[in-house]
């Protein structure tokens, strides 16, 4: 039987690998990139948009499909890939960083999380049983299990009580999944100090999930702050099982990533970008919506070749967005999202090739100079 996770290729010099991904709905080669569909799409894309640009892999949002339409609902539909006509890979994660953005209206206890819905009000109370039976009656390939993200400002005594109540939450879950064919990951937490994050890596791993998860960070910490959190908790973290940084999608912290060791990324990073008017380059990110394109005839990215560069000019795009038409954010997503994707094969190109060092010198030299 072949394992669900096997490391293909590594990089001479650095951590960073090339994995396969068995999932029931297909195999996903690593370091993978997951747009995210949180209401069950991809903002302004079709499945037929994702899979044209090569996407094997999304993610949705366990708790806001538990809010609407209803996961019970979903699956009368016959699970989350037949309702949105998606027959590849489905990640869903478990809520845990939205009960985190409601902190105005929800409440923590050792059983779970009680909240106020913000789509009606509606009070309920999400426990790690819950979020185990929502996930398999969504059907998805890899779900999470129920984690409390600390905020960033936390003291060390409350992150100490966050990361017990990770731990027993995680072992609620993995108790009570009994679906075959989906993975269940566990996620280290710990804040921002190196040693609960250690600790939180230790416990988690010593329930042997098939996938670890790496929460909490990028919640507007500095850099160097998130990369040393990232170097903590990767140290305990088995090196024959995927990595998963949650949250992360910009291309200069996914190499950071990549070369530390990390398999699996996803962001709403380029979605949102391209409906605020941001394209993603290989020269950095360029704001279409500046008056300075009005009149550029020349496409978003000379080096890229989605069919948006092939077709439209960043004057055309601009004068959408003047427009408020809603064609630009279609067109601008689009082109991010197929950034990322071959952004992503050249990572794997480069670590199979045993040139990663140098790709991602090159390639940062030149985004980061107009980013």
């Amino acid at each position: 039987m072949k394992r669900k996770f096997e490391i293909l290729e590594e990089d001479e010099k650095t951590d960073a690998r090339v994995g396969i991904l068995r999932l029931k709905s297909c195999s996903v080669e690593t370091p993978v990139f997951m747009p995210v569909g949180t209401n069950a799409n991809v903002k302004t894309m079709t499945t037929r948009d994702l899979e044209e640009m090569g996407y094997n892999l999304i993610l949705s949002n366990t708790l806001h499909l538990y809010l609407k339409p209803g996961h019970k609902m979903i699956e009368r539909f016959g699970g989350l890939h037949k309702f949105m006509g998606w027959n590849r890979g489905i990640l869903t994660d478990s809520g845990g960083f939205q009960v985190y953005s409601f902190r105005k209206i929800r409440k923590l206890s050792h059983d779970g999380v009680f909240f106020k819905s913000p789509v009606d009000g509606s009070e309920h109370f999400l426990t790690p049983e819950l979020v185990v039976e929502i996930q398999e009656s969504l059907g998805s390939d890899v779900a999470m299990v129920l984690d409390e993200c600390p905020p960033l400002e936390s003291e060390r005594e409350y992150v100490v009580k966050s990361l017990k109540r990770t731990t027993e939450w995680a072992k609620r879950c993995k108790n009570l999944h009994k679906k075959e064919d989906q993975l269940l990951f566990g996620i280290v937490q710990g804040g921002f100090f190196e040693d609960l994050r250690i600790e939180s890596a230790k416990q988690i791993t010593a329930l042997d999930f098939p996938g670890y998860g790496i929460g909490g960070l990028s919640l507007g910490e500095e850099r160097e702050t998130t990369v040393r959190m990232l170097e903590a908790s990767l140290s305990q973290i088995p090196k024959d099982k995927p990595r998963y940084l949650m949250g992360v999608g910009s291309p200069d912290m996914i190499l950071e990533a990549v070369e530390r060791g990390i398999d699996m990324f996803d962001s709403v990073y380029p979605t949102r970008m391209g409906r605020h008017g941001v394209a993603l380059t290989h020269h950095g990110r360029l704001n279409v919506r500046s008056g300075r394109y009005k009149e550029d005839g020349e496409p978003l990215d000379p080096k890229c070749d989605c069919r948006v560069c092939k077709t439209y000019t960043k004057a055309y795009i601009n004068y959408l967005f003047s427009r408020k038409e809603i064609l630009g954010m279609i067109l601008l997503t689009y082109h991010n999202l197929y950034f990322m994707s071959k952004f992503m094969e050249n990572v794997r190109n480069s670590i199979k090739g045993n040139f990663f060092g140098k790709f991602k010198e090159e390639f940062l030299k030149s985004y980061l100079s107009s980013s």
